[in-house]
């Protein structure tokens, strides 16, 4: 379980908060989503998960253990990133997603090594592309072997920071079902930042809703109403249900 307690964060000394006493709590298993205006502090709570970024105060535990004072090669064996940057070396696909388990091997790959990367490859559907170089792909293909390789770290916590913001419908339901099926068949939690609420509404367990750089709502699908899109994103949205899915859509101007 991740239990994050009243974190607090700023760049410098002299600004301001960008996260105040942030406390949330997502269970294994479970597919959380960060919902929030640009700039709310999503990205900069991954980076102090990661150990990227020291707060100001606060703790940040995955299992019990003090992520904060973990060892780097230690954190690497529990937790793994997505980010939106994306960058990799002249390498094949194969090879790409093979060193997200460097933490497990060291300088040279075991039998195992290469049987989990093969196994993470089959479940993506990604066997068209494990001898080309990536740097050939396209930026949707990258993005899946960005998650192929945190995936292969067999990490007990993801960081998905907008992980499907590359790719084309067809392959971001791909993805985000293939996570939400790691978080049920490993028992990984999965911390998602989405921009996309319908997308949230869809594969997400539990939602933090951030406003003010500290979560102001939170719980499942049903915690989501009209006002409190309009309360944490400023927007007037209904909510309609089509064939059993929440659907959220924009108010136009004349609406009431």
């Amino acid at each position: 379980m991740l239990q994050i307690e009243r974190l607090s964060f700023r760049y410098d000394r002299r600004a301001p908060l960008v996260l105040n006493d942030f406390s949330m709590q997502l269970q294994d298993g479970e597919v959380g989503i960060l919902l929030g205006r640009n700039g709310s502090g999503k990205t900069t709570l991954f980076q102090n998960i990661l150990g990227i970024r020291k707060p100001q105060s606060g703790t940040v535990r995955f299992d019990g253990a003090d992520l904060l004072a973990m060892p780097r090669r230690e954190r690497a064996g529990k937790v793994a990133y997505v980010p939106q940057d994306i960058r990799f070396g002249s390498l094949s696909v194969f090879d790409s997603i093979l060193m997200g388990r460097v933490s497990y091997f060291g300088s040279k790959a075991r039998p195992e090594d290469r049987a989990a990367v093969e196994e993470i490859i089959a479940d993506m559907h990604l066997e068209p592309f494990a001898a080309r170089n990536v740097q050939e792909l396209s930026g949707g293909e990258r993005q899946k072997i960005a998650i192929a390789r945190a995936m292969a770290q067999e990490p007990r916590l993801l960081l998905f920071d907008e992980p499907t913001g590359n790719l084309d419908v067809a392959n971001e339901q791909q993805t985000m079902e293939e996570a939400k099926k790691l978080a049920r068949r490993r028992g990984v939690a999965i911390l998602s930042s989405l921009h996309d609420l319908n997308q949230a509404m869809r594969y997400g367990d539990r939602f933090f809703l951030i406003r003010d750089g500290a979560v102001k709502y939170t719980g499942g699908a049903g915690c989501i109403t009209e006002s409190v899109i309009g309360d944490v994103f400023g927007i007037s949205v209904r909510i309609v249900e089509i064939e059993g899915q929440k659907i959220i859509i924009g108010r136009n101007r004349y609406e009431g």
